[in-house]
């Protein structure tokens, strides 16, 4: 149990870290990254290892109970890689942690909804509409899909998704 709690200790710690604290100079919009290996290894294999704040605790269970149809994948891991890995989704999910810009995230959803994408979220929409992003970005070869963070978000895996380090690739 201790080195559990270590571990655990550790990776929050190491999340932290990374995290620019609301009020210092640079820090934007920022939310604490996926630190956990674990994570970073399994689901960054296929995709960014998305923020845990940006969704509720209730999103990250559903997502990870939907293993077999992740987005029209199956998705396979050991139980026990995907135990960890909803353990710590849960723990530092948006409704669970608080951060500034998780806030800003839980706020855009309704109680009763659970997304299963963060690009279903409120958040998500206002700072991606029309006026922002053209429409037509999202089919560009460059980005691929909306879930592609680091496409236009230079720094979005260290968690910063401050407007001056966005590029919108042609």
């Amino acid at each position: 149990m201790r080195t559990t709690a270590l571990a655990v200790a550790a990776v929050l710690t190491a999340g932290l870290a990374a995290f620019v604290a609301p009020g210092q100079a640079g820090a934007g919009e920022r939310l604490p990254p996926a630190a956990d290996p674990l994570l970073r290894k399994e689901c960054g294999d296929c995709h960014m290892a998305f923020a845990p704040q940006m969704l509720p605790r209730r999103s990250w269970v559903a997502l990870m109970n939907g293993l077999d149809d992740h987005f029209g994948e199956k998705a396979t891991l050991p139980a026990a890689a995907r135990q960890a890995i909803v353990a710590y989704l849960a723990g530092n999910a948006g409704d669970v942690t608080r951060s500034r810009e998780g806030g800003k995230f839980m706020a855009s959803i309704p109680g009763d909804r659970t997304p299963l994408r963060i690009t279903e979220t409120g958040r998500f929409l206002r700072k991606h509409d029309a006026r922002e992003v053209p429409p037509d970005a999202w089919q560009r070869k460059s980005i691929g899909s909306k879930a592609n963070c680091p496409a236009c978000h230079l720094q979005a895996e260290q968690g910063n998704y401050d407007e001056r380090a966005v590029r919108i690739p042609r």
